[in-house]
């Protein structure tokens, strides 16, 4: 197979469509669907929309709810350890505070523990890699945060709202937007470096879904930028770190009170028991599940197991019937496939366009009714196959060259350019292929404003909590999630940790009940979670998307 410039010569024909329509293209706009058109394309097209691949929960406190099949086989599954065989009387590890995940939210909990009272030896972190592996430190396009003349938090709010189709919890949305210009305050304060025009002010972008420019960036690296800081600012308070050591189950106590974790060495296969006052669930989403057979920007720890041992432990979880496919994946060439291409790309003023070199939907819609165009354009035959039988459409990145002058897209979109530069593409001279990927957990573990869940002594922050986004999460805002809830996560801990005396009476009843629940419900016995990591052995690799058509 000869490749030119990183492309087959039928792909080249296609690309050749590209640019002679280029000039026309650049001279109108396709207009934004309205909201009948918005539902049309979503139920017709949008992986949620498709019944046969949910089903209802048989046991639990959201017995009844529907969910992604992969998701329900997770809740609906046995525990990976006996609880009789786990010694609770010999405890490996007594905090004040423990919190489950190493990422963003992890990271934010415990500064704001720390600030908040609790010293920095009777914290915890438990993770199941290294701290920072995480979707945290892999997000790129940037930070949402009302902080000009002509925008606010109130304005905000409403696109927020809005993008989720009214799912969203008000109180939860309401947090978000007015703790934002704050949470910028604080990442200046500690040294992320966000991308400023000349005269100081900050870069501001718009992003999908958004009535206002106000998506902050630093480079497409943005949350790569935010964890350094936050990282270095948690190692130099010399906070405790357990990693490769995930969590596997909650603890109670005597009076039904979250009071900690068993927790298991990859490494050695030991099995440790933490005592808390109170626990921070930050645990990240379930990219790795590859809901419908996707391909997903996560990380390779993304499994779902904050839903798991949260749900095992009574908590309700919200909206876990839909699934943020981002509408930019690469598609092309297939060492990449799966991965993110920034919004900031569609944003910067490159359009997605068919094999004809055809605009056909308004660049910058909510992810969701971008995600479904895109499939639909495929469905009716208009895009691009690869040499392995992926499908994309062309999204035009030389048109950000034409738009903001040459050296834009290295200036601003410095990693987009290098991940293809790899393989003999260059953007600023071609267009790159995508396709929808699966991205972002829009459901979770309900929590309230102050990061509390329905358990008590179990508060939850960033992608593993639910309610924020509703049915839908618009660009920006994950980043700032779990900042805010991250940060109340770790405010509202270190008040109940305050007033609680240590935990008596371990005990794992909770899940010895789910057993019984399961058996009731006849699940099969071999289905076990969490599964802490995805399985890619024989039939189970994930070389294409298959059967999305």
């Amino acid at each position: 197979m000869k490749l030119i410039g990183g492309y087959t010569e039928e792909m080249r024909e296609s690309i050749e469509m590209v640019e002679k329509t280029r000039d026309e293209r650049m001279k109108k706009s396709f207009p934004p669907m309205s909201l009948e058109e918005r539902e049309e394309v979503l139920n017709k097209y949008h992986p949620d929309y498709k019944p046969d691949k949910k089903r209802a929960v048989k046991v639990g406190p959201n017995k009844g709810d529907l969910a992604p099949h992969e998701v329900v086989d997770l809740l609906e599954a046995y525990p990976l350890i006996d609880p009789k065989e786990i010694d609770l009387k010999t405890i490996d590890y007594d905090v004040d505070l423990l919190i489950i995940g190493g990422g963003g939210a992890g990271t934010v909990a415990a500064l704001w523990a720390n600030e908040n009272g609790v010293p920095a030896e009777n914290i915890l972190m438990a993770t199941k890699l290294r701290h920072g592996d995480a979707n945290s430190m892999m997000a790129q396009g940037g930070i949402q945060a009302a902080d000009r003349p002509e925008d606010s938090p109130a304005i905000h709010y409403l696109d927020v709202m809005g993008g989720g189709h009214f799912a969203n919890k008000p109180e939860l949305v309401e947090a978000l937007v007015k703790d934002a210009p704050f949470i910028l305050k604080w990442h200046e304060e500690l040294g992320v470096q966000y991308d400023r025009n000349p005269d100081g002010s900050y870069v501001e972008r718009p992003g999908g879904g958004t009535s206002r420019f106000r998506l902050h960036s630093a480079k497409d690296y943005t949350g790569m930028e935010i964890m350094r800081v936050i990282r270095d600012e948690f190692r130099n308070r010399e906070i405790p770190v357990l990693e490769f050591t995930p969590a596997v189950e909650l603890l109670k106590d005597s009076e039904g009170n979250v009071a900690g974790a068993v927790l298991f060495n990859m490494e050695t296969e030991q099995y440790y028991v933490v005592r808390a006052k109170a626990t921070v669930l930050a645990t990240g989403g379930f990219g790795r599940l590859h809901i419908q057979g996707f391909p997903t920007t996560n990380h390779y720890g993304a499994t779902a197991d904050g839903l798991v041992m949260a749900y095992r432990a009574g908590a309700k979880l919200r909206d876990l019937d839909t699934v943020q496919y981002h509408p930019t994946g690469a598609a092309y060439p297939e060492q990449i496939v799966g991965l993110l291409i920034t919004e900031k790309v569609r944003g910067m003023g490159a359009q997605p366009v068919n094999k004809n070199g055809e605009l056909f939907v308004f660049p910058m819609e909510p992810r969701d009714v971008e995600a479904a165009s895109f499939i639909r354009e495929c469905a009716r035959g208009n895009c691009v196959e690869t040499p392995t039988g992926m499908k994309g459409i062309w999204l035009d990145s030389p048109m950000i060259e034409e738009i903001e002058g040459e050296g834009a897209i290295k200036r601003n979109l410095d990693a987009m350019y290098r991940m293809y530069k790899r393989f003999g593409i260059d953007m600023t001279k071609d267009p790159i292929l995508v396709f929808p990927t699966l991205h972002y957990q829009n459901g979770g573990v309900e929590i309230d404003a102050e990061s509390r869940t329905s358990v008590n002594g179990l508060f939850a922050g960033g992608e593993v909590e639910g309610g924020v986004h509703g049915k839908n999460r618009l660009m920006g805002n994950s980043l700032l999630d779990y900042n805010v809830f991250g940060r109340r996560a770790g405010i509202s801990a270190a008040k109940f940790a305050s007033k609680r005396s240590k935990p008596t009476g371990l005990n794992l009843k909770h899940v010895d009940s789910y057993i019984k629940e399961l058996e009731k419900a006849k699940v099969p016995k071999e289905r076990r979670s969490p599964m802490l990591l995805p399985d890619y052995r024989g039939e189970k690799v994930l070389a294409r998307m298959l059967d999305i058509f």
